[in-house]
């Protein structure tokens, strides 16, 4: 059995949940999901980041304790990711005391070895994205960009990582592709990001007159860790590294390095390639022991009254903005079902997309609703009326029922290629394909006109098994995706112990002569709007 280890950013809950976040945990839930479906023992890690001057100024405001914040604004994350089905194994919270350790104990060993010093600075410094800027991050008119909001100069002693001493190995792994970087197209970024970083090492305390919501630094308790050193550790302190033999934490040794470290791109530079395996190599990982990084774009929104042609029609969510979409309330409305399949449907992993909500409704009714839906809803109904709900072994065949063989064959070729890939619409698609050509069979070979000759008999039984075989193998491929419909598609067919194995066992052939399917009952209503029905 092989190990699968996935984690995610973990988010910084100065706030709600948007789609981004939700977008990013449940494409690490289906790929969690579908690695198991593969036969690996998977291991999935998530979190949230609670430390940083961002929360500790936000608490000031509200008037309420910081650490009152950050538990919080972490139960809505907690509750959107039980509401949206995304279930993980191990849960990071940046203030859990075993971290807190992890942190202190990776601080002092990177002090005694001489990776970090003191010294003074002064210059520019980033609110919101809390690191210190250089001339290199103002724009061509001089001034800092929108993307670092308030910025402020200061002049104070901090420590630091001397990150500059790993660039040139850096440029090398990046490369070499001992440090992962999925898609392809991200790693030209990295490699002209890692120029600046070799001129510059890395600020990873914060004085506690200014900062006192962080971890402590053990060798200078007028410090406390950069928000950004501190979280980037999660990754290894909850997957049991230097954990005691008592820890109810994995086996580190087992698990490491991570399968697919899943990121925005917005944090791939500097922290996730640059500072995290800078931070690794220090701490004496080697080569091998480098994560994957796959990076996933944005979900971006559409303008409101923008032409379909125009260049700039779409706009990043923000909150200033107003336009930010609530998964939640998504969820509310349309259904898991429908947010789960439209958040991993619509768009190529790495690329950003523009958030739709008719899009969403178009892709649920289509291909959900009219497609998968209705070939369940006939086969099992078709089943029960002509054959009592028997399913029979096949004594027909004919080039019709070898297409459709041949079609799931294909299919499930197609969606072992995209999901290893980790491209979703590609498996999606591959799906999709199979829908399709079901209901076309259904439409050449209508065991409702064929029934009522008697001497068709056979083939209309044959018929009837290769509908219901089919539904069955897409729901089993359609579970990572959508579980709670993919369980439902089975319980109609009553096979849900007709396959308990691994991807690689799926054949056909899993219903077998004499098997009695259940009721037909729509897995997937339509979305029918208010305005709709007026």
């Amino acid at each position: 059995m092989n190990k699968f280890f996935i984690t995610t950013a973990i988010d910084y809950p100065n706030g709600s949940p948007h789609i981004g976040h939700a977008y990013e945990k449940v494409l690490a839930d289906v790929i969690a999901r579908y690695r198991r479906l593969r036969g690996d023992e998977v291991f999935f890690l998530t979190g949230v980041d609670q430390h940083g001057q961002k929360m500790q100024q936000t608490a000031d405001q509200e008037g309420v304790n910081v650490a009152t914040l950050a538990a919080r604004n972490t139960r809505k994350f907690i509750a959107l990711w039980e509401k949206l089905g995304v279930h993980y194994d191990g849960w990071a919270a940046t203030t859990d005391e075993l971290h807190k350790k992890c942190v202190q104990e990776i601080l002092a060993t990177l002090y005694d070895e001489g990776q970090l010093y003191k010294k003074a600075y002064k210059g520019f410094y980033s609110v919101r994205q809390e690191q210190y800027l250089t001339e290199k991050d103002r724009g061509e008119d001089g001034q800092f960009g929108e993307e670092w909001g308030e910025v402020v100069e200061l002049e104070e002693e901090n420590w630091y990582f001397r990150l500059s001493e790993h660039a040139e190995w850096l440029k090398s792994a990046v490369t070499s592709g001992a440090l992962g970087i999925l898609p392809e197209f991200r790693r030209a970024e990295v490699l002209n990001a890692i120029e600046r970083a070799s001129e510059t090492d890395l600020c990873i305390s914060r004085p506690k007159d200014r900062l006192h919501w962080g971890i402590e630094l053990p060798f200078d308790t007028g410090f406390v860790t950069y928000v950004w050193f501190d979280a980037l550790i999660n990754y290894i302190s909850f997957a049991g590294y230097r954990s005691d033999e008592t820890s109810s934490l994995p086996d580190f040794d087992t698990l490491w390095p991570a399968n697919a470290h899943v990121i925005g791109k917005d944090i791939l530079v500097p922290a996730h390639a640059i500072y995290w395996p800078c931070m690794l190599r220090a701490m004496g990982f080697t080569d091998d022991q480098m994560p994957m990084l796959l990076v996933h774009g944005w979900w971006n929104i559409r303008k409101k009254n923008a032409g379909p042609e125009e260049d700039d029609s779409e706009e990043k969510m923000s909150k200033s903005l107003g336009n930010v979409v609530d998964p939640a309330e998504l969820a509310e409305r349309f259904g898991v079902d429908a947010v789960r399949y439209y958040l991993v449907r619509d768009i190529v992993t790495g690329k950003d997309s523009a958030f739709d909500l008719d899009r969403l409704i178009s892709l649920f009714n289509s291909e959900l609703a009219n497609d998968l839906g209705n070939l369940l809803n006939r086969s099992i109904n078709m089943t029960k009326r002509f054959v009592g709900g028997e399913l029979a072994e096949p004594n027909y065949d004919d080039d019709a029922c070898k297409d459709v063989r041949c079609s799931l064959k294909d299919a499930n070729k197609a969606y072992l290629a995209a999901m290893d890939a980790f491209d979703l619409p590609g498996a999606l698609k591959a799906i999709n394909s199979h829908v399709v050509r079901c209901n076309q069979f259904i439409e050449k070979n209508p065991p409702f006109e064929l029934r009522k000759d008697d001497s068709q008999a056979d083939r209309v039984s044959a018929i009837l098994y290769h509908l219901c075989e089919s539904c069955l193998h897409l729901s089993i491929l359609l579970s990572p995706f959508l579980p709670d419909a993919s369980a439902k598609i089975r319980g109609q067919l009553r096979a849900e112990q007709s396959f308990t194995g691994h991807l690689e066992d799926l054949s056909w052939g899993l219903l077998k002569a004499g098997h009695q399917t259940g009721k037909a009952k729509p897995v997937f209503p339509r979305i029918v709007l208010e305005e709709d029905q007026t």
